[in-house]
């Protein structure tokens, strides 16, 4: 039988970057203060002393400096992971995301390629304020050449992370800053998880829950707390935003006729918005009630505890919503 482990999701991402800088000599990691620092949440915690400080790179703190260096990088043959300490930090860098790395296969008429990663954080209540605690992935899922990746489980973010590594094409890989510590089986051997291909993380007959990130654990316990009132959740994890797994959501709507999708960036024109109309029009006349969307409050994210809980979904958010669309 193969080894498996219960890895946190941080030592599950290490451990697939260990892997892969193992693996090809043309990896290597930049970001601020990664290397004996390990990342202000200590991810990369002893690579540095693997693999020295000529393939993890502190560098200054200019995003758009050491992301566009990367680029360049990726260009001229070598494979680098840029390390965006939060997520919000990601407005410095579109230029090269979204005007270089994005389009530059397309604009060298397929001579060139870009097979770089950008890990980023999303997620709010670790109480850090508005400006270190958006979700901002949907930003990147607007853009044509990048892929856009939102693991929920330790096993999922090692195998999505090395299919990353390991793709010719600039992918933004979206980590849930407070799903670090969260535990789960991992494979010892090496395996990847294919873009494009969602996980049905529990099968119901009722409703379907299609949840994100953080929100796959989440939608998880409404769909255990929905069993106590006779409703069978299903529920399914896209994995990647984009490419996005139509065919999945679809069936699965099919199969339930009733949908929620939860995700924790903001509702207006976010991913909530674009899966629900994906579903709308791939499975209109098999549902039962329109298809309910649940995302962050339209507010900047609080400082206050209280409130920056109120603006984030919960189980007992979609516990409610799913008995109202069941009719219960």
């Amino acid at each position: 039988m193969p080894e498996t482990r219960e890895l946190t999701l941080a030592e599950a991402v290490r451990e697939a970057m260990a892997e892969e800088m193992r693996r090809d000599a043309r990896v290597f990691i930049c970001g601020e203060d990664i290397a004996e620092a390990g990342t202000v949440f200590k991810v990369l915690a002893g690579l540095v002393d693997e693999f020295g400080t000529e393939r993890v790179l502190d560098t200054p703190i200019s995003e758009a400096g050491f992301t566009g260096i990367a680029v360049g990088a990726a260009m001229t043959g070598m494979r680098p992971i840029v390390d965006i300490m939060f997520g919000d930090f990601s407005t410095l860098v579109m230029d090269q995301m979204v005007n270089q790395a994005a389009k530059v296969h397309y604009m060298s008429g397929g001579k060139w390629k870009v097979p770089m990663v950008m890990r980023a954080t999303l997620g709010a209540t670790r109480r850090s304020a508005a400006q270190h605690s958006q979700s901002l992935h949907a930003w990147f899922c607007h853009i044509p050449g990048l892929k856009v990746v939102l693991p929920s489980t330790p096993y999922d973010a090692k195998g999505l992370l090395k299919s990353a590594i390991r793709d010719d094409n600039p992918v933004v890989f979206f980590e849930d800053k407070m799903m670090y510590k969260l535990k789960g089986p991992v494979p010892a051997e090496d395996y990847t998880i294919p873009f494009g291909v969602a996980d049905v993380k529990r099968a119901g007959t009722d409703i379907t829950i299609v949840a994100t990130s953080s929100m796959v654990q989440v939608a998880l316990a409404a769909a255990h707390m929905l069993e106590e009132h006779d409703i069978s959740a299903e529920v399914i994890d896209p994995r990647t935003v984009w490419p996005l797994d139509e065919k999945t959501l679809i069936e699965s709507a099919k199969k339930t006729s009733r949908v929620i999708v939860v995700d924790e960036g903001y509702g207006r024109y976010g991913v909530t918005a674009e899966i629900a109309s994906v579903i709308a029009e791939g499975a209109f006349f098999d549902l039962e009630a329109p298809v309910k969307r649940i995302g962050a409050m339209h507010v900047p994210i609080p400082f206050s505890p209280p409130l920056e809980d109120a603006t984030v979904p919960n189980e007992q958010s979609v516990l409610q919503a799913a008995k109202a669309l069941c009719g219960r």
